[in-house]
């Protein structure tokens, strides 16, 4: 279909941009190419969102597999193969930094810290931060097939993509370095542009998002 056919090709260019950023990054020392911007300290908005969007792309790396396998439908499998693809690489982009930045990859405080947001996820069954499912949730998809597993993976990664872009517009107000507040934006974008699409397919099965 034409909808999975543009989004397959939004992956593949973003997978492109990606190796890009991370390149720069590396070149640059990981000041994003600013003298005046001093590597990022383990508190820092650079560093939190590096830490908390990758445990936020695991899972949903984690749900696009599991759907992948739970439908034969060619849409969704596509879909979620794309944002598996994309989010993985990003993930492994954050995890880098860190690296680059001789920082720690875990943090005592809570999540969404460096957003001022601590307190706002409780990790309840799992769901670290916003937008991300529960373990429940995961265990129901896991024993769904065919459309039912359809509905509920694209309510999920509704869902998952709201929480993702509210923390990737912190990192864009928040961050200091170019790359990575760049590479925060087009979160934004592509994961906006999913949102609609998931609206599309969630009408096309006679459903749609949960809020």
């Amino acid at each position: 279909m034409r909808s999975a056919a543009l989004i397959a090709g939004a992956a593949a260019t973003a997978l492109v941009a990606a190796g890009a950023i991370t390149y720069a990054v590396a070149e640059d020392g990981g000041d994003g190419g600013s003298s005046n911007s001093p590597t990022p300290t383990a508190d820092s908005a650079d560093a939190g969102f590096a830490r908390d969007m990758a445990v936020h792309h695991q899972q949903a790396v984690e749900m696009s597999y599991i759907v992948r396998d739970r439908t034969k439908d060619v849409e969704v499998r596509r879909l979620a193969y794309d944002i598996a693809q994309t989010q993985a690489n990003q993930r492994g982009m954050l995890l880098g930094w860190l690296d680059l930045w001789n920082l720690p990859k875990v943090s005592a405080d809570p999540p969404m810290t460096w957003m001022g947001m601590g307190d706002m996820a409780s990790g309840k069954d799992g769901a670290l931060m916003p937008g991300m499912a529960t373990n429940t949730e995961l265990k129901k998809l896991n024993s769904l097939s065919g459309k039912p597993a359809e509905v509920l993976f694209l309510q999920l990664m509704t869902d998952h993509h709201k929480g993702g872009i509210h923390m990737a517009e912190g990192c864009v107000e928040k961050c200091r370095v170019g790359v990575e507040k760049r590479l925060a934006q087009g979160m934004v974008d592509a994961q906006q542009s999913e949102i609609q699409l998931m609206a599309d397919m969630l009408k096309e099965r006679g459903s749609k998002a949960r809020s």
